[in-house]
């Protein structure tokens, strides 16, 4: 690991990842081999996951397809030196932005999108001109095998390489110096590469997640807001990040709500054949464990032998109860009401700030109220999810639900150091000793 990471660096120090056609001929090729290993990657998920085909690819495969021929248009303008303006007191001089790869990265990723959130954070550093070291999730074995394979046949191992291996493999990678840490997983273990990267004073990026929360006010269309929760809620087995992790309805529309929203499962998600599954058996244990069968109106069908957990609705949830103490990250929807909307912020506020709110309202009072008053990482109004895929906008959370951004543009910058120059023309020496009183009144006409 150590000899690894020592290539890279001297590898980095060459300068050949700096050029534009050198990136380019790059992602062009974690392009092609991702379309070469279409098949494998799909057979990995579902055999890691009990992903369908469709979701494999439009979720993790064609996904960062998009995201890699969105780099390639627009690279060439990303790496050009953006001229900034210059104040009066500088005249003479010329402002720039001049972008810069910080070296040698680390791409941890997590087991519920094993490929897409390894490859997505990849086409960022690319395209930046970084080294990357890769540590895909261990718990999703197979999509482990085919990253390492296509890596390690495409690249030189000297610019991008791939670890595998178990907890204690990675924490033996956060014990080198990187110049840049890039995590996607749990807020525990966030703080932990944190604490490993404060010791290099290494930046990072935390993509963690959170109880994200939908409010649902008495003027909402239900029916669109069912079709829209199930589908962000139970999308690979509710193993996502960005997931509805419960819903706070107006009490004058839950039972209409619980209705529609089990008339849609029943239509999308009640074939088992086609239905993902939890990752492991402790994740099942777990999830059945925030299960209150006292609570349940819907579903709550578990297959232990193969870690199958159906989309199940509990409903007149309590704060209290124990599937509203931690993020779900599985098929399980509690449903809780609310009278009273400036009630309901306040109490969201006394929570931890999540990666993701969504709201259905036609009210646009109540809208602006709550995007106004709670903090989030980024959601939706009238949808879930869908903000994640617009590569035009930042994806990131704020507080326990993470720390900086990517998707697009944005993880250029992110994987970029901004560096800032001033070039100068004329040489005026109004700032230079010896001072007077004349050039003190001047500078004070200029700086106020």
């Amino acid at each position: 690991m150590n000899e690894m990471i020592k290539n890279q660096k001297k590898f980095f120090s060459t300068n050949q990842t700096l050029s534009y056609k050198y990136r380019k001929e790059q992602l062009l090729k974690l392009k092609n081999v991702i379309i070469k290993y279409e098949q494998p990657l799909k057979d990995a998920l579902y055999h890691d996951l009990h992903k369908s085909s469709f979701e494999a690819y439009s979720t993790e495969i064609g996904f960062t397809l998009h995201s890699i021929s969105y780099a390639l248009k627009h690279l060439k303008q990303w790496m050009k030196p953006k001229r900034r303006k210059t104040p009066i007191f500088m005249f003479g001089s010329n402002s720039y932005i001049y972008p810069e790869p910080y070296g040698q990265v680390l791409i941890i990723g997590p087991y519920n999108y094993p490929a897409q959130l390894v490859l997505e954070p990849l086409v960022g550093a690319i395209a930046s001109g970084n080294t990357v070291i890769i540590k895909p999730s261990e718990y999703a074995k197979e999509v482990e095998k085919v990253i390492a394979k296509m890596i390690q046949e495409t690249f030189d191992p000297s610019y991008i390489d791939v670890v595998t291996g178990d907890y204690q493999v990675t924490s033996k990678l956060l014990d080198e110096r990187f110049d840049y840490i890039f995590f996607t997983g749990s807020t525990r273990v966030g703080q932990i590469v944190y604490e490993k990267a404060s010791k290099h004073l290494t930046p990072v990026t935390l993509e963690l997640g959170g109880k994200s929360p939908t409010i649902i006010d008495e003027s909402a269309n239900l029916k669109k807001a069912a079709a829209s929760i199930s589908f962000g809620k139970f999308m690979n087995a509710g193993q996502t990040c960005i997931a509805p992790d419960f819903i706070y309805v107006h009490e004058s529309k839950k039972n209409e709500l619980i209705k529609l929203l089990k008339k849609e499962v029943e239509i999308r998600y009640s074939n088992e054949e086609t239905f993902g599954h939890i990752i492991h058996q402790g994740h099942f244990n777990r999830l059945k464990n925030l299960i209150d069968d006292d609570k349940v109106v819907y579903g709550n069908q578990l297959n232990m032998e193969n870690n199958f957990i159906s989309p199940t609705i509990l409903s007149d949830v309590e704060t209290t109860d124990k599937v509203m103490q931690e993020e779900i990250f599985g098929p399980i929807l509690p449903i809780l009401t609310y009278s009273n909307l400036d009630e309901l912020i306040a109490q969201l506020k006394q929570g931890e700030k999540p990666l993701a709110l969504y709201m259905f309202s036609k009210n646009k009072k109540h809208i602006n109220k709550v995007l106004l008053e709670l903090s989030f990482g980024g959601g939706a109004i009238n949808d879930t999810i869908m903000h994640v895929s617009n590569g035009h906008i930042p994806f990131g959370g704020v507080g326990q639900s993470g720390i900086g951004a990517y998707h697009g543009k944005t993880s250029f910058d992110t994987f970029s150091h901004m560096k800032s120059i001033v070039t100068k023309k004329i040489h005026h020496t109004l700032a230079y000793p010896p001072y007077s009183e004349s050039k003190e009144r001047l500078i004070k006409k200029i700086l106020k």
